[in-house]
């Protein structure tokens, strides 16, 4: 009750701000599609980039057995997100690779998070100076969001650095990227878990899959690529007054 409250307020704002804009822009497609029906405005799509010269491999060693997951966690979905994997997908993990462990970083754990990762022996590091060293450590990124709008700029920055990364349709909504050349998708929990366990034993795979995905976020998705599409737009919108 309290997300559909939440939901037609900001539709109503959304609609009202559209309208008074020369021009509206979107992260993503789905977005741009969705805000165009609905307010009958000018919408583009741009999406979201990342700094690939902060955002790249170092060179640290790699845990074979480590998932990492990064965002800040007082924001709902990304604790649902954490919870649905700690308790659905990660003992289905453990059956097969008794091994593997799980850091959550990101700022803001709420107490149920807490409580939930210590029966489930998960690391929680709450506000970190730097999210870069906990996923270059990891052999997989996770991506278990269920709920959630606009893109995920975090699954960029784990492409940027090289990671196979795992995901839901939802976590990866909005991102032009291929299951099986960028990224693995995967929407129960059983198929999420397999998917995991074949990249935690497969490092050739965990390779190719970085490899594919930096470069793709090199070519297209770098802020120097993306600031050019923005400032295009700008400078759209200011001829078309000026005239």
């Amino acid at each position: 009750m309290l997300l559909e409250a939440e939901w037609r307020r900001m539709r109503r704002y959304e609609m009202h701000a559209c309208a008074q804009a020369s021009l509206t822009i979107a992260v993503s497609e789905p977005d741009r599609e969705l805000l165009a029906r609905a307010s009958g405005a000018v919408v583009c799509a741009i999406p979201t980039g990342v700094d690939t010269s902060y955002f790249t491999p170092d060179g640290r060693r790699e845990e074979p057995f480590g998932l990492v997951f990064t965002g800040s966690m007082d924001w709902y979905p990304n604790e649902d997100a954490m919870l649905y994997f700690t308790d659905e997908i990660l003992p289905r993990i453990r059956e097969e690779v008794p091994q593997a462990y799980l850091t959550v970083v990101g700022r803001n754990p709420t107490p149920r998070l807490l409580t939930q990762a210590a029966g489930s022996r998960v690391q929680v590091t709450g506000t970190v100076d730097d999210v870069r060293p906990y996923i270059d450590e990891a052999a997989v990124y996770i991506v278990p969001l269920r709920i959630g709008g606009g893109t995920r700029l975090k699954i960029f920055e784990a492409m940027a650095m090289g990671k196979a990364v795992v995901s839901t349709q939802v976590g990866a909504e909005g991102l032009p990227v291929i299951s099986g050349k960028h990224f693995l998708q995967a929407d129960q929990p059983e198929e999420f878990a397999r998917a995991v366990i074949e990249l935690l034993r497969d490092a050739d795979r965990r390779r190719a899959l970085g490899r594919s995905g930096r470069q793709l976020v090199e070519a297209q998705f770098s802020w120097p690529q993306v600031a050019l599409r923005f400032e295009e737009k700008c400078q759209e919108v200011i001829a078309s007054h000026a005239c």
